[in-house]
């Protein structure tokens, strides 16, 4: 039965919901610039997640694709239909708020259907619509009560049910997630993500935390200070990040980055950080030659500071100030003489605080940022 009831909700949701943003801006009273020139395209059926910084703009990107929020100028499209001027009721879409927004004089199965009631929908299809909704969440046995009587999870569920009974063209999600434990937001994650891959619609979900974006979205945005600063797979801004911003806010631990100078020894091109000396291979010298003299920011990955019992000109010693241990791994924080790192080990080498230890970096993996522009030298399009 559920499998017919989920076969029937693909096929109704199978409208075409690309969502277009041409030099989009948002400016506030006291000419405060919240988002400037954002340009995204949300393909039919994606899970787009716009990620940044308490205050870099991604909700009110979200508000106004629902028309909550006046466009300052540019050109928002869904379904190649320009609804700069579009009701929020006309845009086709339903949202999903940080807090649920549960009436809380309403039984669950009031709140799920208050949205269909206000637009004269029959009866019968009201009821069918949140059965529907109720099977796909696992809710049903919850219809009765009233919010209060709810758990976080439970309220969660009842507000993305709220948005599914509507068949909305576009789910837009703001923090759904951030009012839950850590072991529930793992688990709604995934539920939601679930969903998706059910329902086939377009998603857009809005979050602080880059864990939630990187198992989530097809792609991701990542945002700072109302600008776009990267668009690309969870891989592709992981593994080649376009700047010094973006290469230390997704992944955790942060990459570890900090100047390293740029010279010739012997015909090769190193670069040289708190005593270590690394090699650069030829596929990467083109890129570090015009730096010969100067400095460069050198990035590495936690994952990627290997512990070493062997010495070599490589290696990078620090002290040891804290061990986090987090059962399969551990997460080092180390000092050298002018900076700080954090690297991942397996728990079975029982590092102590206080010690002294060598690291040998993988130097395949190494990023390198202009020391001005903070621009990646390797990234491409």
């Amino acid at each position: 039965m559920l499998l017919c009831v989920i076969r029937n909700r693909v096929e109704e949701v199978g409208k075409v919901a690309k969502v277009l943003l041409k030099d989009i801006i948002k400016i506030y009273d006291g000419d405060v610039k919240a988002v400037d020139r954002a340009n995204i395209e949300i393909q039919d059926k994606e899970f787009m997640v716009l990620v940044g910084p308490s205050g870099c703009g991604k909700t009110t990107v979200l508000r106004m694709i629902a028309g909550l929020e006046e466009i300052s100028s540019g050109d928002l499209f869904i379904d190649s239909k320009r609804v700069n001027d579009e009701a929020p009721k006309d845009r086709d879409i339903a949202m999903v708020f940080q807090n649920y927004a549960l009436y809380p004089h309403m039984s669950v199965y009031g709140n799920m259907q208050f949205g269909l009631r206000i637009r004269n929908f029959p009866k019968e299809e009201i009821h069918a619509r949140v059965k529907e909704a109720a099977q796909i969440l696992d809710i049903e046995e919850l219809l009765d009560r009233k919010p209060k009587a709810l758990s976080g999870g439970q309220r969660q569920r009842v507000a993305v049910g709220r948005a599914i009974v509507r068949k909305p063209k576009v789910f837009l999600f703001d923090e759904p997630l951030s009012n839950l434990d850590a072991k529930l937001r793992v688990q709604m994650r995934a539920e939601i993500s679930s969903l998706h891959s059910r329902l086939q619609a377009t998603m857009i979900y809005v979050t602080h935390d880059q864990t939630e974006a990187m198992t989530m979205g097809d792609r991701i945005v990542v945002m700072r200070s109302g600008i776009i600063q990267q668009i690309g797979t969870p891989l592709k801004l992981y593994n080649t990040p376009i700047n010094r911003f973006v290469a230390g806010f997704i992944g955790s631990p942060p990459m570890n980055i900090s100047p390293a100078g740029v010279s010739e020894q012997d015909g090769k091109i190193v670069v040289k950080e708190e005593g270590m000396t690394v090699v650069i291979p030829e596929s990467r010298e083109e890129v570090l030659r015009p730096y010969l003299g100067g400095k460069v920011l050198m990035g590495v990955r936690s994952e990627d500071l290997k512990f070493t019992n062997e010495p070599k000109e490589s290696n990078l010693n620090a002290k040891v100030i804290v061990v986090e241990p987090l059962g399969n791994e551990t997460h080092l924080y180390l000092e050298t003489k002018d900076s700080q790192l954090i690297a991942r080990t397996d728990s079975e080498h029982g590092f102590r605080v206080g010690e002294r230890v060598d690291f040998t970096p993988e130097v395949k993996k190494i990023q390198f940022f202009d020391i001005e522009t903070e621009r990646s030298l390797l990234y491409s399009e």
